[in-house]
């Protein structure tokens, strides 16, 4: 059986980092979570790699158990952040894994400190461009928003999630992920741990971020692990702007490669963990990023 992770933390730039150390030994894996997400949406997936490599999983700031400051949620900030947890841990080199906007984070960290890793793979993540698919800022902001949980009792939601993710055939235990995205409050109401102000700020930098620019300063091989339902023509719309997205991708970036993921959403961590870890440890040991 895996061993339990240990909930570590560190102090970068006067602020504090929780991260979880999930063991193991071998290559490093520095593992990073989505927008409004936390270090758990790796629960499921990190017991597997550790029984060959190092994994850590982080809170981003303003996520999860970290700091939570109202300001430096630009990719200067957030990449100087994820560089600081590196140095701290004195190890090689890692291969950062980064879910959704993690994998925005790991994209400005290859370029703005190629040192500091080996490879990168993107888990339905890394090539988000929000000037691209809406007019305005403004329009962004609507979409990209998080609902308003004000009120919202713990049970109600609780109950309300577990019959969405059994329903949607998620992983068991992935509602208990879910809920690590909250805390619960003296009135048993939720509130997200990302503040909707912070989650704001976030949108404002990836207004900002334009991928296509930076794949050719990538310099480590990039794994590209997009997800799609093919089947679903709810999703066909998205999963055309995916197809483009992951093309322009593969043209630009010096060493990448593409695995997509069948028959799988957004949040494929907590819908077909064994799946990403396989895929992600194969590609480990077959010399792929080096």
């Amino acid at each position: 059986m895996p061993q339990a992770p240990r909930d570590e933390w560190v102090t970068v730039d006067g602020l504090s980092f929780h991260y979880r150390d999930w063991g193991g030994y071998g290559q490093p894996l520095l593992l990073l979570h989505g927008l409004a997400s936390t270090c758990h949406i790796w629960d499921m997936v990190a017991p597997i790699l550790a029984e060959n490599h190092a994994v850590i999983a982080l809170d981003q700031r303003g996520h999860g158990e970290s700091a939570k400051p109202n300001h430096g949620f630009d990719f200067a900030s957030v990449t100087q952040d994820v560089l600081g947890v590196i140095k701290h841990l004195g190890r090689a080199a890692p291969v950062v894994v980064g879910h959704s906007w993690g994998g925005s984070v790991a994209l400005e960290l290859a370029v703005r400190a190629p040192e500091s890793l080996k490879g990168m793979a993107w888990v339905d993540g890394g090539m988000i461009n929000a000037s691209a698919r809406y007019s305005s800022i403004e329009d962004a902001k609507v979409e990209m928003s998080p609902p308003d949980f004000t009120g919202v009792k713990l049970e109600d939601f609780k109950e309300r999630v577990r019959n969405r993710h059994q329903g949607a055939g998620m992983a068991p235990g992935s509602h208990d992920v879910v809920m690590a995205n909250f805390e619960v409050l003296e009135d048993d109401t939720i509130r997200a741990r990302l503040t909707r102000a912070n989650h704001l700020r976030i949108i404002d930098a990836l207004w900002d971020h334009h991928p296509a620019e930076l794949y050719q300063q990538v310099k480590c091989p990039v794994l590209i692990m997009p997800a799609r339902q093919q089947s679903d023509p709810a999703t066909q719309d998205r999963g055309q702007r995916r197809f483009m997205s992951v093309d322009e991708a593969e043209q630009e970036l010096p060493t990448s490669k593409t695995v997509w993921l069948e028959d799988c959403i957004h949040d494929v961590p907590i819908q077909r963990p064994e799946l990403v870890a396989d895929l992600l440890a194969s590609h480990v040991a077959d010399g792929f990023f080096g």
